[in-house]
Order: structure tokens, then sequence, then C-alpha cells
């Protein structure tokens, strides 16, 4: 019995040590190798193959872990009694020998664990990797579906690893959104983000170049879709920068020329294309914008790179756009607000009560638009505990309810 526990806790410590270097592997960057590679030539080598093909290296350290894993429960399992005693010592073991310990200890050494035993889990992997290729083809063959040449165990990991540094809430919330955005943009078809036909800007390819400048300069779009016979016929784009050239190198071109002459060929892909999809297809065309068109060949709308970076990193504002205040204050007791302005906040400034929670929504155009039931146009209007809320201006690519006119309402008089 005793010599039995005695292997179990060798076999222990080998696990142990198996899952430090599967874990300062796993963090250990290409950078750190190639740095190394320049110092120290030999292990530099080592260790920059194992980044170069982490799977295959992280397979077989995760086979040898398993293996003396359990090895160690067998044993301990036919050296205790009763069976549920061997059961409790082996979960508490696992989880704090092989579970908390080892990869607590091998994030807060990767760089120096990797270096040191990069040569050794090298050969380690020239003898072994033959045997986990072999079990990774047996349960690829025995799962439903395609399997995984590498195996799933080093994707798994990794995944494992980022959820422990999540939780260890090592990023702040904005950093941890972005990072969920990202994910979530291969999940998001290009018609989610588009702007929609009926609020596209665009121009016929009969008009002449000095309309074409006076579209761009009013709407302050850079590329404007050029029709022929109606919306659903885009027939190219023009870009303001060629038509700017164009008047600047010939001046009786804005009046001579049309748009058609200066106009480039149009980018076309289907509303139905995963957004990550597209990002990667526009930046290999060096394409900024695109027309989507749906599955009978009709104009759905049009989406630009800044449309899908936007559902990454948030609104993007640049030089020309203006930031109205939140709020501001008029006369006769009047306000004109942000249509994002908390409906909370909105409540202590009018002294009435409004309830986010009660509302189910948040801001003032939610309110305006939960209470009419339909999205709010300008012109719109709810009266609310003696208060009129007046959707008033739109903008944006989207020509959503930007800014909202808040005026008391006065009883009239008795006849």
């Amino acid at each position: 019995m005793s010599q039995q526990l005695l292997i179990a806790g060798l076999c222990v410590i080998v696990a142990f040590t198996f899952v430090v270097i599967e874990t300062a592997m796993q963090r250990v960057s290409r950078v750190t190798a190639e740095e190394l590679t320049r110092e120290k030539p030999r292990r530099g080598r080592a260790l920059a193959a194992i980044a170069n093909d982490r799977a295959r290296y992280i397979n077989v350290l995760l086979f040898l872990h398993l293996t003396a894993s359990t090895l160690a429960v067998v044993l301990v399992a036919t050296a205790l009694k009763p069976a549920w005693l061997a059961a409790l010592v082996m979960v508490a073991v696992g989880f704090i020998a092989l579970g908390v310990a080892p990869r607590t200890l091998g994030r807060q050494h990767a760089d120096t664990i990797a270096v040191a035993t990069a040569g050794f889990v090298y050969r380690l992997s020239i003898v072994l990797a033959p045997l986990t290729r072999l079990l990774i083809w047996l349960g690829n063959a025995l799962t439903p579906g395609k399997g995984y040449r590498e195996g799933p165990f080093a994707s798994a990991a990794e995944l494992r690893d980022l959820v422990d540094q999540a939780s260890e809430q090592v990023i702040d919330e904005d950093e941890r959104e972005m990072i969920q955005s990202v994910f979530e943009l291969g999940d998001t078809v290009a018609r989610e983000v588009m702007v929609p036909r009926t609020e596209m800007v665009f121009i016929e390819g009969t008009k002449t170049l000095r309309q074409a400048l006076s579209l761009g300069l009013r709407s302050g779009f850079s590329r404007i879709p050029v029709i022929g016979e109606d919306a659903d016929d885009i027939v190219g784009i023009i870009y303001l920068k060629d038509v700017a050239r164009r008047v600047f190198e010939h001046r009786d071109a804005e009046q001579t020329e049309r748009v058609e002459s200066v106009m480039r060929p149009v980018f076309l892909v289907p509303d139905s294309k995963r957004c990550d999809d597209l990002l990667r297809e526009m930046q290999a065309a060096r394409k900024h914008l695109a027309v989507l068109v749906y599955e009978y060949g009709g104009v759905a709308g049009i989406i630009t790179i800044e449309d899908i970076l936007e559902e990454i990193v948030g609104q993007i504002s640049d030089e020309y756009d203006v930031e109205a205040p939140e709020i501001e204050r008029l006369a006769d007791d009047a306000l004109r607000v942000s249509a994002r302005f908390h409906i909370e906040d909105l409540a202590q400034e009018l002294d009435i009560e409004l309830d986010a929670d009660e509302e189910g929504v948040d801001t003032v155009a939610g309110l305006l638009a939960s209470r009419l039931g339909v999205v709010p146009i300008p012109g719109a209007h709810i009266d609310l505990d003696g208060w009129r809320l007046t959707a008033e201006a739109t903008g944006g690519r989207r020509n959503q309810v930007t800014r909202v006119l808040v005026q008391r309402l006065h009883p009239e008089p008795a006849e």
C-alpha cells in the first residue's frame, strides 16, 4: 500500500511538471522565441520550432500529463479503501496539484520555463509524436463529423487560458467588450450592419461634375454610388477625390463632363456574407465601399469598412462630426437633449417619475420608440406628465433621431 502511494505521488509530481511546461509553452510568444534564437541559437531554434507548430508539442505534453495523472488515480484507488476516500483525495490533489498550482507557476515564469525545457520537449515530441498522431486519428475516426488533424486539445487549452486571464481581470471592461465583438463579428452578416437602400445617398450618372461636388460637400460623403434607371441599378461609384482632381486639371469639366465619365467599377457582394469574411475581401480588393445585393438581385444597401470596424470599436467620429451637448437649455423651460440621454437623468431634470426598468429602455430615443410603437421620425412626439417630447433631427449613416425637443405643455384656458 505504501509503495503504491509512493508511486502515485511520483506520478502526480510528473504530471505537475508536464502541466507547468504545457502552460508555459502556451504563453511564450514568437517574439520571445525569435529573440532567444539570436541570443542562444541552440535553445532558440527548439523554442522557435515549438512556437511555430505549437499544437503538435502541446498535444505530446497533454498526453504525458493525462497518462501520469490517470496512473496516479488508479494506484490511489487500489491502495485506499473505501473507494469514496480515494476519489476525495484525488479530486483535492488533482484540483490543487494539477490544476491551480502548476498553471499559476507556468504563467508566472512562462519565458524562463519555456527556454529551459524547449530542448527536452522538442526531443520528446520526436519520440512520442507518432503515438499522439495515431490516437488523434483514432479519435477522429470514432467521432461523427469532421475531425481536427492536430487534435482539439491545444485549442481547448488556449480557450481555458483566455477564460482564466479574463477571470483575473487583467483587462478592463472596454477591452473585454472589444474582444467579444471580434468573436461576434464572425456571426454578424452584412445586412445587419449596412446602410439600407432607402437611406443611401446616390447620384445619377447624367449629373455634372459640379453637381457631384456639391452633393459630396453637402452630404459629407467621399464615395457616392452612381445609379442608372433607379436605385436598383447601381452602375458605379464616384470618389470625390477623382472629381476634384478632374475639375482642378480641367476647369471647364465641372460643367461639361458627366459623373459617369469619372466613376469607378462597383464592388458587389451578397447581403448574407459574414462581416469578417467581407472585411478581408474588401482589404484584399482595396475597396472601402461595397454594394450589397439580396438573393433576387436587387440592391439591399451599402456597407463601408468603417461600418464593419464600428462593430468592434464603437462609433468612429472624424474632424467634421460635431458632437452636440447632451442637454441644451432653451427659453420657456424648454430643453433640447441628445437622443442617447438617459431617461432617468431626464426625469430628474423635469422633476417627473421615470424608471428605466419599468419602461424597458434606457435612452430618450428608446422611450419615444417604445411609446409610439414605431421608429421615431422628425416631428413624432409623445406627451409625458405635462411635457411634450418631439423628435427633432436625424443624423449619422443610419439616419436615426439624434436630438429631441422637450417642451412644457401649458393647459388650455377654460371657455
